[in-house]
């Protein structure tokens, strides 16, 4: 009934993989491969902005895009019993805050840092990349003042915000590492990592990581299958 276009390696694909999974929401991945000019002529058919994820639902034939509106839209429409949008008002807006800080000042800057290292010789940005490096010291310093008294992003429950840390923070952590003077965010790191819908993610993305341009960088825990 839904169905959910992504790839295995995109880390805003994993935010709403994890949601997914914390509530076991069956769903149908269809693997978007750019490479093949089929495959991204049939997504951007499908959603001409051309990013990924994109949830259907065939019950609807509603198409769904952007990872924070699907998350929402699962939560409405096939809640389970993790409940990724808390009721209250001010809570959920704590949620909703803290999904965009992630996306906007880890995941956009980190993802600034990898694609610099795809680009072809002498096409570079250093300066660009300096600055995004400079946001990830800026967001490191305030996740770990805010995480010193939660548990998770938004207080006591996990939510679609710490949906949205874990990938952040997966892939920054390589490119950027937090620092010993980061306890805090690198305690929340280790227990996002603890979830089994996070691992999961990351075991269905292990394949893949071998074409991530700072796998070099990865932890081996990481690369290794668990014993």
């Amino acid at each position: 009934m839904l169905t959910l276009y992504l790839h295995p390696l995109a880390s805003f694909c994993h935010k709403v993989l994890i949601g997914l999974y914390e509530n076991g929401t069956p769903f149908e991945p269809h693997i978007v491969d750019f490479s093949d000019p089929g495959s991204a002529a049939a997504h951007l058919e499908r959603w001409p902005v051309g990013k990924i994820p994109v949830l259907y639902d065939g019950a609807t034939g509603r198409l769904v895009p952007e990872t924070s509106v699907i998350v929402e839209y699962l939560a409405r429409h096939y809640p389970g019993p993790v409940r990724l949008l808390p009721d209250d008002a001010d809570v959920l807006l704590d949620v909703r805050l803290w999904d965009r800080f992630y996306d906007l000042y880890v995941s956009v800057p980190m993802q600034k840092i990898v694609t610099d290292r795809l680009r072809p010789e002498g096409f570079n940005d250093p300066h660009g990349v300096a600055e995004a490096h400079a946001t990830l010291d800026t967001a490191y310093a305030m996740i770990d003042a805010e995480m010193a008294g939660k548990t998770w992003a938004a207080g006591d429950a996990f939510t679609m915000a710490d949906c949205a840390a874990l990938p952040a923070l997966f892939f920054s952590s390589i490119v950027h590492p937090f620092g010993e003077d980061r306890p805090h965010l690198a305690a929340y790191f280790e227990r996002l990592i603890a979830r089994p819908s996070v691992r999961r993610v990351i075991a269905e993305a292990r394949p893949y990581f071998q074409f991530f341009p700072y796998r070099e960088a990865m932890p081996a825990r990481f690369l290794e299958e668990p014993a």
